[in-house]
């Protein structure tokens, strides 16, 4: 099989490697705006360079990822669709949920299978969680929790176009807990505060440093979202779901950033994990090979361009309940958005 993949930042270069070193994958094209790093990421993971992302589809590969910018996700994706080549897109799939929506109504219409980058859907313990909610193990529901605390902030110059802390953040938790939930979120009520490191920075892009985000399902559980981009102790990502006969949790490994004040007690037995790329290595590498799976017609999209719209608008309406001080329903802001397309 011959892949595509378009940007080689952080996550992109992180792709790269994974890539290649499936059985797979026969050849890899890369490619990023800048051409040093285009070469650099090709000479180290034995990939082929492109000079464009229009030079990675005329390359004939059977599937493309597109890690590039959040502002080029959505002309990417298109472009791979128009193609007629399956495409992988790291979140957002736009930079606005109604953009999101156009998208994804374009990508309905032309029938090309479009994976979007969630990767906690393929943490074992994740799915763990969600086939013992899906057996209904847990009964009925009442709450879950999901919380994501990153050791450190993003650069200013990312920060500026990341869409705040609900659309960069959050998003994963949003997308975790409506996925193991299997239900719907109708209604957000959000919050959040300045106070760590640099606030200037958070405050010049609109955006606070550290966020809660209680979620009402349609079916009555709540959810609670907890997230900072300040966690000393290393990068923290967990998730609570309890139920009326049982609970569950995930993110409860050895490698939990979290200093156990029990007497005696011996866990988590470390070392803490420090960032995403060591705590879901695992599900990343599962998430590309599933990708492959949709490329050869094997499986299905496991997280469709419908999926990503509904978390873009719970994200966006978190946004909306920070600013305004109240609760934000889905529906008040998704149907005018809606109207017309």
């Amino acid at each position: 099989m011959k892949l595509g993949l378009i940007g080689l930042g952080r996550i992109g270069a992180f792709h790269a490697e994974t890539l290649a070193a499936l059985d797979t994958v026969d050849e890899l094209v890369v490619t990023d705006a800048v051409p040093a790093v285009t070469e650099r990421v090709a000479d180290r993971v034995g990939a082929t360079p492109a000079g464009s992302p229009a030079d990675v589809l005329a390359a004939g590969v059977d599937g493309v990822l597109v890690a590039a910018p959040t502002a080029l996700h959505a002309e990417l994706t298109l472009a791979g669709v128009d193609a007629g080549v399956p495409v992988f897109c790291e979140k957002p799939l736009a930079p606005t949920p109604a953009e999101a929506e156009r998208v994804a109504a374009a990508v309905t219409a032309a029938g090309v299978p479009v994976q979007v980058g969630f990767p906690r859907r393929f943490d074992p313990a994740f799915r763990a969680a969600r086939a013992a909610v899906e057996k209904g193990e847990l009964g009925k529901l009442r709450t879950v929790r999901s919380t994501t605390l990153d050791p450190a902030p993003p650069p200013a110059s990312y920060l500026a176009g990341s869409g705040g802390i609900f659309h960069d953040c959050a998003v994963h938790d949003f997308d975790a807990v409506r996925w193991v939930t299997g239900r719907e979120v109708v209604e957000v009520y959000a919050t959040g505060s300045l106070g760590g490191g640099d606030p200037d920075a958070f405050a010049a892009a609109g955006d606070v440093d550290t966020a809660a985000t209680v979620l009402t399902f349609d079916d009555g559980t709540l959810g609670l979202v907890s997230n900072t981009r300040f966690n000393g102790r290393g990068y923290d990502v967990r998730l609570e779901v309890h139920g009326v006969a049982d609970s569950v949790a995930a993110g409860l490994d050895d490698g939990l950033p979290l200093r156990n004040t029990h007497p005696g007690a011996t866990f988590p037995a470390g070392p803490p994990h420090t960032f995403f790329m060591d705590r879901l290595a695992t599900a990343f590498r599962a998430e590309l090979a599933a990708f492959v799976d949709v490329v050869a017609g094997r499986a299905a999209v496991p997280c469709t361009v419908d999926d990503a719209v509904a978390v873009a608008w719970i994200a966006e309406a978190a946004t909306r309940s920070l600013h305004t001080g109240r609760p934000v329903r889905i529906a008040e802001i998704r149907e005018p958005a809606t109207v017309g397309d």
